[in-house]
């Protein structure tokens, strides 16, 4: 995984546990890989990804069975999805409304740039 400089390491490997859970590629009450094998994974260090481990338990994305590992919450699709639309509207969305602004860039435009972004990415 590239990590970026703009975002702390930890929260990145949060977007990456996310990103599988809206992808459906880790589901609802599956166990997840450990804080060493996402780590060994990731070449980080393991007290990052514990890091991590801890803020997606605050969220109740995720939780630790004593002695077994973690595993995702029940429904850890609509939590994670939660989190991130939050984040994204509070972090990101305020940047884009500005270029869209400064860049005259009208929601017609957006939204059919964003259709064609769909068909080309997630359609099969």
């Amino acid at each position: 995984m590239e990590f970026s400089d703009h975002k702390a390491i930890y929260l990145q490997i949060a977007e990456y546990v996310c990103e599988h859970i809206l992808l459906k590629e880790w589901k609802d009450e599956d166990k997840i890989p450990s804080v060493r094998e996402l780590a060994v994974t990731l070449e980080v260090n393991p007290n990052t990804v514990m890091r991590t481990y801890e803020l997606l338990q605050s969220k109740n994305i995720i939780s630790n069975r004593r002695g077994i590992g973690f595993f995702l919450a029940e429904d850890a699709m609509s939590k994670v999805k939660d989190y991130r639309k939050t984040a994204f509207i509070d972090d990101e969305l305020p940047n884009v409304f500005r270029n869209l602004y400064l860049l005259n860039i009208d929601f017609e435009e957006l939204q059919s740039r964003y259709q064609v972004f769909i068909q080309q990415n997630f359609k099969s």
